[in-house]
């Protein structure tokens, strides 16, 4: 493929390749004086990207503009609740998770200060933003204590802002892995937790929500830096997800319970849920907390311990809530263990390892298990049950990769659907495994919709993601920013239309520019493959047995979205489509009680939900001879 993009570069844009600014090694980035891209107006006639100046306040005053919004979300954070999906369509604006209390409030007060809002085409140009958190741990977390890792060595964790390195974290290796394990598997077996009572459990539990809601603006800063997701989706959306996660689960520890059953003669039989033992977690890097408390949430309520493996792009948060669970909540030392490190080595160890009972995998398609030269989510799950069945036939929990299909019916108001479509693709820079990355659209309403979508990505507000109303931060590091620029060119090469976008925004950090193909056919890679990038594919499809065989004839069955006002419609997708989530009118609905999974090859098992609590209980018949029973 060759490596021109398919659309003439801007002249106030890099000059640079792609690979020219690779940091395959995550090591830190030498252009540290280079002005970072902040956010952007597109115009579409003249094809070019132009820096917007909405405001000239000082550096002094811009903290302070940045402090009154803090302090404004944290009077409000405890008022936060995610909106329920309503039954008819939900979307008010082109990212939902906007639309809450407190998100409104904190754009408000961001436009008192002169930031520019979701509503603007640009935000204000400047510095980039130094993060108002510190990094103050970044060793391994083994028995309730912080150490180094067992061989001295460190991993640069970088600021997708820049490519620079935020801090230098401990590299788990085996050793450290043993270590990890044996001290979950000691605490297990002689240690107070799954012997107190399960309310003691949950208070713990509890305890440590509300710490994360005390802590809600330091957590989500850490995020943002780490990871690039806007600070607004993290303070306002994310870590209070998570903190509700934690009190769910608090919620259920003390209502797990057994079974009794009549049998064929004098036996008395009862069923016993009990804890699996030491759970093995390996999480992803692109909601970091939130697939922590996914985790570490339902095998602490049943009474289990745990190794957790971070991704290595994004250890820091893991980190510092587990500090809070420990030395604040009250966990026992031992229970929850968190190594960082690389996939060839701490992640294969943790899914070979003898004395762990059961590995729970959700990675993504940078995590390199075993160095492949590119690795996606599914091969990297099938190799993680390849090292559980070698070593002692672990089960195994995988939550995988996704090409979900958002389905626009013949019905459907298109301004809505285009704005939810929207949504369903470019949120979290369109990093998420259940990203509405097939839009398929009836060809009666096809013209049209191309229009609003092209329209909605050329809007979009692109830059530093601590900065009020960015929607869309840059991706995680150079390995996936230059794959989705494969992707990308491969997309121009097969013969797709290139509607906007297609190329990298800015001449620092890894910024693309969000991206609309037009005229996708089926066997075109950016149809068929994960992307996990702001790329929208859009297909046209005529009636419903079509667009049915079409969403199904793919290895992924993870989520789909339909859009229709039609009720016999729905109920026939929502049957038809073999995929684990279907979201009607609404996308990325992700309540605690509400189950999380795949079909084929996007995992087996369930996350969320009371049904995740069996992926951490072991069931046990109990049968007791009754002698002369009243009754049977």
């Amino acid at each position: 493929m060759h490596e021109q993009q398919p659309r003439e570069r801007a002249a106030t844009t890099h000059e640079q390749q792609p690979h020219e600014r690779a940091v395959a090694t995550r090591t830190s980035s030498s252009h540290t004086n280079e002005q970072q891209p902040d956010a952007f107006s597109i115009d579409a006639a003249a094809g070019r990207v132009d820096p917007a100046a909405c405001g000239s306040a000082s550096r002094s005053s811009s903290l302070r503009q940045r402090e009154q919004i803090q302090r404004l979300a944290a009077r409000q954070a405890q008022q936060f609740q995610r909106l329920p999906a309503a039954p008819a369509i939900p979307v008010v604006s082109d990212e939902p998770w906007r639309d809450s209390s407190l998100c409104r409030a904190a754009a408000a007060a961001a436009a008192s200060c002169g930031y520019s809002t979701a509503s603007s085409a640009a935000a204000a140009a400047e510095d980039p933003i130094t993060p108002p958190v510190k990094v103050d741990y970044t060793q391994l977390l083994i028995n309730g204590q912080f150490v180094d890792s067992a061989s001295g060595k460190t991993f640069p964790s970088l600021d997708p802002r820049t490519g620079d390195v935020i801090a230098h974290v401990a590299e788990g290796e085996a050793e450290d892995v043993n270590r990890a394990v044996s001290a979950a598997r000691k605490a297990f077996d002689e240690g107070p937790w799954p012997r107190m009572t399960a309310y003691e459990r949950s208070k713990i539990i509890l305890r440590f929500a509300d710490l994360l809601e005390r802590h809600n603006d330091e957590i989500a800063a850490l995020e943002t830096w780490d990871n690039g997701k806007p600070f607004e989706q993290s303070a306002q959306t994310e870590v209070p997800m998570t903190t509700r996660l934690f009190r769910y689960y608090a919620g259920w520890a003390d209502k797990i319970q057994g079974l009794t059953a009549p049998a064929d003669g004098p036996y008395h039989v009862q069923t016993l849920h009990e804890p699996i033992g030491v759970a093995g977690q390996i999480i992803p890097w692109n909601f970091p907390l939130l697939m922590f408390a996914w985790k570490v949430g339902p095998a602490l309520a049943c009474g289990n311990t745990i190794v957790l493996k971070t991704a290595e792009q994004t250890p820091l948060s893991a980190l510092y809530v587990s500090k809070l669970l420990h030395e604040v909540a009250g966990l026992p030392p031992g229970v929850l263990n968190i190594v960082s490190g690389y996939g060839p080595t701490a992640g294969a160890a943790l899914a070979s390892h003898m004395e762990v009972d059961k590995c729970y995998v959700n990675v993504k398609t940078s995590d390199d298990l075993l160095q492949l030269a590119f690795t996606g989510s599914t091969t990297t799950g099938k190799i993680v049950l390849q090292l559980a069945a070698k070593s002692n036939l672990k089960p195994v929990t995988l939550e995988l990769g996704g090409k979900s299909p958002f389905i626009v019916c013949e019905d459907a108001d298109v301004d809505k659907a285009a704005e939810l479509a929207h949504y369903a693709l470019f949120f979290n820079q369109g990093q998420c495994c259940c990203a509405g990355s097939r839009t398929f659209v009836h060809e009666s309403v096809y013209d049209q919709f191309v229009e609003k979508a092209n329209a909605l990505a050329m809007k979009r507000v692109v830059g530093d993601p601590f900065k009020g109303g960015i929607q869309q931060g840059p991706q995680i590091d150079s390995e996936q920013f230059e794959k989705i620029l494969k992707y990308i060119r491969s997309g121009v090469d097969g013969g797709a239309k290139l509607e906007t976008g297609g190329e990298r925004l800015g001449s620092k950090g890894y910024y693309i520019k969000p991206t609309v193909f037009t005229d996708v056919k089926d066997d075109m890679l950016i149809a068929k493959d994960e992307i996990f990038g702001p790329v929208q594919s859009i297909l046209k499809y005529k009636d419903l047995d079509e667009v049915i065989q079409r969403s199904n004839a793919s290895q992924y069955g993870l989520a789909a979205g339909v859009f229709t006002h039609n009720l016999d419609t729905a109920n026939t997708l929502m049957r038809a489509l073999r995929v684990g989530t279907v979201w009607i009118n609404c996308f990325d609905v992700f309540d605690a009680a509400i189950p999380f999974g795949g079909y084929k090859q996007s995992g087996q098992g369930r996350e969320k939900s009371f049904y995740s609590l069996s992926n951490y209980l072991q069931v046990k018949a109990v049968v007791t001879a009754l002698k002369n029973p009243a009754w049977l």
